[in-house]
This record gives structure tokens, sequence and C-alpha cells, in this order.
């Protein structure tokens, strides 16, 4: 089981797209590190079991928990049992959580003898010499006993990894992620810099003011089954994103800074003061530009500093941390 004496000394905590099971304060798309190792295993499920294997030709026990932690997660794990047994944080058995490493010992010999992954339910995925790659209940009457602990080897981030707290617009972030009205990736990123599609704008202001659609179908672009349907028809019907002449949606394009100004400010019926409109003095934009109130607006409420200086960038696409910070100053603006 444990042939191979090389040793990996380093383990990188590396964070694996797909995902996310995060703390509370980290809302994501999918599921955990942990999670994402565990449903990597299950795909060998029956690969046989060979004496020092380390490939889905066949595995030996801390081989195929290597195997999986360097290809789901790009961690590296020491080549045996008693070394991979050595590393990690140790985890009490009430406190087990998808993806930990959970030993065995006195099976084929004395000692720290076997490993597998925990799997949730009081399960492990590991490698068996009878069925190969399996899951076994840890109150089977052989595993149950020569249980030996468990040691957790990633540890999932408190906050998204790419948006310090240092930054102006933590705040807004936070708060938005904390009531899931924006949500994060399975990397623990939030991608502050990626685009906003016309689908995921109606879906993220609708989470706000839960309008329900009387009716579900009306952009030819848009079937019921869409994943934002719900949500665009809503915006439809509540006059806040409308379609296009030839009755699509284009759910998928992405929207510009202008026209999200424009939106939120008919999304939350904010209105443009005479205080607003002398103080905010974009060169790029007008009074005759058809967003030109929902521009002012958005700089006048803002309190996180993203929309001064002397242009709006009205043409650029709107970006997460962009729409997020407007959302966020829209539900408290006084």
């Amino acid at each position: 089981m444990n042939s191979c004496k090389k040793v990996i000394t380093a383990i990188i905590a590396a964070i694996m797209l797909f995902t996310l099971s995060p703390l509370a304060s980290v809302k994501t798309e999918a599921a955990s590190v942990g999670e994402s190792i565990v449903t990597y295993g299950k795909k060998f499920m029956g690969v046989p079991y060979v004496f020092g294997g380390t490939t889905p030709n066949g595995f030996d026990c801390s081989g195929f928990t290597q195997y999986i932690y360097k290809h789901a997660a790009g961690v590296s794990l020491p080549r045996t049992t008693d070394q991979q047994y050595k590393v990690g944080t140790s985890v009490v058995k009430s406190d087990l959580q998808p993806g930990d490493l959970v030993f065995f010992a006195n099976t084929y010999r004395q000692g720290i003898s076997h490993v597998g992954v925990y799997a949730g339910g009081n399960m492990v995925l590991n490698a068996t010499s009878s069925d190969g790659i399996a899951l076994v209940s840890l109150n089977n009457s052989y595993w149950g006993p020569k249980y030996a602990g468990a040691k957790r080897i990633v540890n999932e981030p408190e906050w998204f990894t790419d948006v310090a707290k240092s930054e102006t617009t933590y705040e807004a972030i936070k708060t938005l992620t904390d009531k899931e009205v924006i949500t994060g990736f399975e990397d623990y990123t939030f991608r502050p810099e990626a685009k906003v599609t016309r689908g995921q704008a109606a879906a993220i202001i609708n989470r706000v003011l839960n309008i329900k659609p009387e009716v579900m179908s009306h952009f030819k672009d848009v079937p019921k089954s869409y994943r934002f349907a719900y949500d665009i028809a809503a915006m439809r019907e509540a006059g806040i994103i409308t379609g296009f002449a030839d009755k699509t949606y284009r759910p998928d394009e992405e929207m510009t800074r202008n026209e999200m100004a424009s939106i939120i400010q008919r999304a939350f019926e904010l209105k443009m003061s005479q205080t607003a409109a002398a103080s905010v003095t974009y060169k790029d934009i007008s009074a005759s530009h058809w967003a030109y109130e929902g521009v002012v607006t958005m700089a006048s409420i803002d309190k996180t500093g993203l929309f001064t200086g002397e242009k709006f960038y009205g043409t650029h696409n709107a970006t997460r941390e962009a729409f997020t910070v407007a959302i966020y100053n829209a539900m408290n603006a006084q």
C-alpha cells in the first residue's frame, strides 16, 4: 500500500475552481474545495486496488489520495500514508468535512496504515483491497474500530481572495454577498472586473426587489428554462429592463455603465436633485444625454468613492464591482 518512499514535501494550499463550502461571508456558486476533491475522486469508483498504484490504472490508498488532491485541487501530498498523516491540521471526528484525510491504523500492519478522503454522511472514499475505489462507512464493523484520526489539508478562505478588506468597496461587496444578492465563484474570487450581462443584472436587481412576474414567456431568446427567465420577466413587467424591437432581450449581452445607472435609477425610483446636478460635473456626459439623470444620481449617492473623478466612463462595460456598489448605494439612498 505504501511501497513508494519518495516524499513530496511541498504542500500548496491551492484553491480549486468549483463552487463553494465557504464560510457565511463568502457566498459562492458551487462546491467547496473539499467537495470538489470528493466529486473528482468518485469518478474512479470501481478502479481496482493495485499495491503501489498511483494512476487510474490502479491505486493503493495513499496513491489515490495523492492523485485526487493533485488533480482536483493542485495540492501536492506526500506519497505514503504515514507521511500524509504528518501534514495538515488535526480534525476531531465530529468536525469532519468533505475532503479531509481520514486515517486508519492496524490494517495490514501495525500503526497508521490506511488513508481515505471523508466524503460526508459518515462515509470515506478510499482504495480498498477488496472493491477497489469505494465508499465505506465509519460505522463499518471493520473500519470503525480502526479509525485513527483525520487531517484537514485545505482550509477554506474566510473572504474573497481578490477583494482586500482595505478596499473602499469592501463594505458594499460584503453586504450584498451576505444578503446573497450577488455571489462569488468557486475559486473564492469575486472577480470585481468581470462584466455584468443583462440577464445577470435582472437576477441581481430582483433578488432585492423580489418582483413576481405574471407572464414568464415574452422574449424569443429567453426560454422558460433559462436560469434568469423569471427575473427577466419581472424586470420587463416592472419597466426596469426592457427588450429590443425584434422582441429579444439579449440576456448574454454586457451592459454599459450608462445603462447600469439608468436601470438602477428606475429600479429603485431614485430622483435626481438639483443639488446633485450642480455638484456632479463629469466631463464626458452632458445634461441632454439620455442617461444623464441616472449617472448623476449614481454619483451623488455613492458612499464608496468608486464613482468619483472627472469622468464617468459611461460607454465602458459595467463591472461586477461597479454594479454591486451601485446597488448598495441605491439600497442605502436617503
